[in-house]
């Protein structure tokens, strides 16, 4: 018997608009596949809505995520706002405000090479080789939403790094599951020798540590961390941290995987789960037809697993994308220079490679 699920499909901005009916499609074909029963709405948020209704974040859109069992999403942004600091409504508000609405505490980020890409990294292929890491970054404190000052003659600005003792709780608890499901290995990453906010982090992280004796337990500096993540990734397992540690970890944890474009997330709370690429909206390739649907493909089979508990069809997502790195084709993000046997192809014929090996 089928699952009937209702999926919001939020496209987005740049790229986010050409890759996300990959994802969608992959997911239609699994539903057809597996005589599941998979309904789409369509929301909007980001530059797009700002442009529509003023609002990075429209209340229509944020009650079809609430109504919604998860959410496909493709990125927000645009260079006008990169390029002008002062505009007051921005799109990145729409993403912020959609987390906190939904209680969407826990970033998930697998960074899983495959070993097709080995040569597509910047990092020798024996430092790389079995590497496999799952990210937990915290997405709900922090300096992203803490207090924000600045002065009045404008040349003093401070933004509050701020955590709470159940929200160190429960993302800990989540990596510590996950971490039980794997090798059985956590490192807590902190900045707790200058930062009061990480002492309470690495307070409490010792004192969940306690529930789970069968995870080893690491407990490491940022500046160590993102040291170790390119000179040894192959030691890390389960990495779990702070808002903006995640941030910046998990983004130089994608030259792991060869391309950002390779890269899947989740979003998660106790309700609606929110799958999304890491790679942003990339304007400069917006319209090209060259942007690497894997990732958002990848976040299809994540939504699948995780709020959908369908492991068989997520694992045979994971599979048709292997077997078409396996097959020589390539986005530009991933090619290598050096290979005769590859076929560099644009985002809709990669996409339709890989409905094809999942068919």
């Amino acid at each position: 018997m089928g699952v009937e699920k209702k999926i919001l499909v939020i496209p987005g901005d740049g790229i986010g608009q050409e890759v996300t009916t990959w994802g969608q499609k992959v997911l239609t074909a699994v539903a057809a596949n597996y005589h599941h029963q998979f309904t789409f709405e369509e929301g909007i948020m980001g530059h797009v809505a700002i442009e529509a209704t003023g609002d990075p974040l429209p209340e229509e859109t944020l009650q079809k995520a609430k109504n919604s069992d998860a959410i496909l999403f493709g990125a927000i942004g645009h260079a006008k706002y990169d390029n002008d600091p002062t505009l007051k409504v921005r799109p990145e508000q729409g993403l912020l405000k959609i987390r906190k609405e939904l209680g969407l505490y826990a970033n998930l980020r697998p960074i899983k090479l495959f070993d097709e890409l080995l040569e597509a990294s910047s990092i020798k292929p024996e430092i790389l080789r079995g590497s496999d890491i799952l990210f937990f970054r915290e997405l709900t404190g922090d300096v992203y939403f803490g207090e924000k000052k600045r002065t009045e003659d404008r040349n003093t600005a401070s933004d509050l790094m701020i955590y709470h003792r159940y929200e160190v709780e429960r993302i800990a608890r989540k990596a510590y599951e996950a971490a039980r499901t794997r090798r059985k290995k956590l490192c807590s990453v902190d900045k707790a020798n200058v930062l009061e906010a990480s002492r309470l982090w690495r307070e409490v992280m010792q004192e969940i540590a306690k529930e789970y004796p069968d995870v080893e337990t690491e407990h490491m500096f940022i500046d160590n961390a993102a040291m170790q993540l390119i000179k040894d990734p192959k030691r890390f397992d389960v990495v779990v941290t702070g808002n903006l540690f995640g941030d910046i970890l998990t983004d130089e944890a994608s030259q792991i995987a060869g391309s950002m474009g390779m890269l899947a997330s989740a979003s998660v709370g106790d309700t609606v789960g929110f799958y999304e690429p890491i790679h942003g909206s990339a304007h400069d390739i917006a319209g090209k037809g060259i942007a690497n649907p894997l990732a958002s493909i990848l976040s299809a089979a994540l939504m699948l697993d995780i709020s959908f508990g369908l492991k068989t069809e997520s694992q045979r997502v994971i599979k048709a994308v292997e077997a078409t790195l396996r097959q020589g084709y390539r986005t530009m993000d991933i090619a290598n220079k050096h290979t005769e046997n590859e076929f560099i192809m644009g985002t809709d014929a990669m996409g339709a490679k890989v409905l094809e090996n999942l068919n």
